[in-house]
């Protein structure tokens, strides 16, 4: 259903890599709600995956970037700007990486080269992202920028390893660079707190099968979809949300807020039985 939320607004989406992931399912929502918008990933994430077809389908051009430069930056915020015929109403950062996490090395064992890599890719990108956007006066009053992160910046998940300490880095910009960006240009920075969601980037994660199985059952709605959180990254970017920013917003079924639940508790006590 098309409630024409982001009629006339535009935008650029970060992160689409294939139909799992959070940005491709925002992608397509924005478009039914009648949003235009860039697609933008890096040139390596690109030939990985799928963008093409997400680009054909909902209209968009793609401009490669590589998120860690401010050079590719600066072109990629000026060529949306151009492209879509006037500023930007909305921003998805959708990308993260942890080469510790992909080579199998222990958060107490890090390889601090691939540590520096990783922060760079999933954190100090959201700030050169924004101090683009902001520099170039790029953003139209009223504007939405939204980043996807996870509770392990908050609470320790062994196996999310040094990508927690990226995701609390990248909540703390969203706040700090959030209250310039209010104060200066009206426009209102958040943080959306995922479940654990199947896309490629979270399946790289050990044990993630059976963390997705605990959080669901820990939630009292169960976990949150990708396409749950597509709707939700929406309704930030509309106008319903005006008011909401420097906010780290839960969007987990209720897990955040849980202590233990009964599905969880009669796992344990059946184990104890046997």
């Amino acid at each position: 259903m098309s409630y024409n939320l982001l009629k006339g607004k535009r935008g650029i989406i970060f992160g689409a890599l294939d139909e799992n992931s959070i940005a491709w399912k925002t992608a397509e929502r924005v478009h039914e709600e009648g949003g235009t918008f860039v697609l933008t990933n890096a040139p390596i994430a690109m030939r990985m995956g799928s963008i093409n077809k997400l680009a054909e389908k909902t209209g968009s051009k793609i401009i490669p970037a590589d998120a860690t430069s401010v050079e590719d930056l600066e072109k990629l915020v000026a060529g949306a700007v151009e492209e879509l015929g006037g500023k930007i109403d909305f921003v998805l950062h959708s990308i993260g990486m942890s080469i510790n996490v992909r080579k199998g090395r222990h958060y107490t064992d890090q390889k601090y080269d691939w540590t520096q890599k990783g922060t760079d890719v999933s954190a100090m990108s959201f700030h050169k992202t924004m101090q683009v956007l902001y520099k170039q006066d790029a953003m139209n009053e009223w504007g939405s920028i939204v980043a996807l992160t996870y509770m392990a910046a908050q609470r320790v998940f062994p196996d999310y390893n040094d990508m927690a300490d990226n995701k609390a880095y990248l909540e703390s910009i969203a706040r700090s660079f959030g209250y310039f960006f209010g104060r200066d240009k009206k426009v209102r920075v958040n943080t959306i707190s995922q479940s654990p969601t199947p896309t490629t980037a979270g399946q790289g994660v050990k044990g993630f099968d059976g963390f997705i199985a605990y959080a669901d059952k820990m939630s009292p709605l169960g976990n949150a979809t990708a396409q749950d959180c597509a709707d939700y990254t929406v309704s930030l970017f509309s106008d319903l949300t005006k008011k909401v920013t420097l906010q780290n917003l839960f969007h987990d079924g209720g897990f955040s807020n849980m202590g233990v639940s009964d599905a969880v508790m009669e796992a344990f006590v059946e184990k104890e039985e046997e």
